[in-house]
């Protein structure tokens, strides 16, 4: 190896760890993974998810005129036969965590309208609310998911559960608030849509999140919190 071709490796490493050294130390590191990442993430993305709901689907067919409940991972997280075990085989559970209430939409002709339920339970734009989406476009999103399935399934209730406070989003608290106000002055329009507010159920007496609803995350819930749930809408399932 020749004294030339040393010095000029030396400088190449020089210069390579001076470069480094000039950035900051919060972006030496790869950014980890954000909610905004499913900003740009295709519904198709999805496929193979819903795939599965339609696989177990004809393998076990669903009843029809039962209770769906579609969204993101809080849906997905929720025992519904231990929060409503006289709901039975009519409560279908079919959330799939990290969605967007776009991909709620985009799917809605799969995973809902196909088993013609009488009502129609959402939680979604939970993870919206750290992304780019505005609170208009969020509320917009479940305006479209409501006349898709009221299009295809008029006599259906559509019930809408509020986008909820929590630890981890509280820095959003500003457009999630937005997105819910916006969604609740549409519903109070249409006699076919109700809204379930858990917010003022979900905040303590400092009207911070109240931590015992919450697990280690700061995000998805506890027994206890979906207990809060549980109450907030069963007077909206009966006939």
């Amino acid at each position: 190896m020749s004294e030339c071709y040393v010095r000029r490796l030396v400088l190449s490493f020089s210069v390579a760890c001076l470069a480094f050294a000039s950035v900051p130390l919060g972006a030496q590191q790869a950014a980890p993974p954000t909610v905004a990442n499913r900003e740009i993430r295709p519904p198709e993305s999805w496929e193979a998810t819903i795939a599965k709901f339609e696989a177990a689907d004809r393998q076990t067919p669903v009843p029809q005129n039962g209770i769906v409940f579609i969204g993101a991972s809080s849906i997905v997280r929720w025992s519904l036969p231990e929060s409503f075990p006289e709901l039975g085989a009519k409560a279908i559970n079919r959330g799939f965590g990290g969605s967007l209430i776009g991909d709620s939409v985009h799917f809605a002709d799969r995973i809902v309208i196909p088993y013609k339920p009488r009502i129609v339970v959402l939680y979604a734009g939970d993870n919206d609310v750290e992304t780019s989406a505005t609170a208009e476009q969020i509320a917009a999103g479940f305006t479209k998911f409501d006349q898709k399935v009221h299009a295809a399934l008029p006599d259906a209730r559509i019930v809408f559960i509020s986008i909820k406070p929590s630890i981890r989003r509280w820095a959003f608290m500003d457009k999630l608030r937005g997105a819910n106000a916006l969604v609740k002055g549409y519903i109070g329009k249409h006699q076919h849509l109700a809204f379930v507010d858990i917010v003022p159920s979900m905040l303590g007496a400092d009207g911070k999140p109240r931590p015992e609803l919450l697990v280690a995350d700061g995000l998805h819930m506890t027994p206890e919190g979906y207990k809060v749930w549980t109450a907030a809408l069963r007077p909206h399932l009966g006939n």
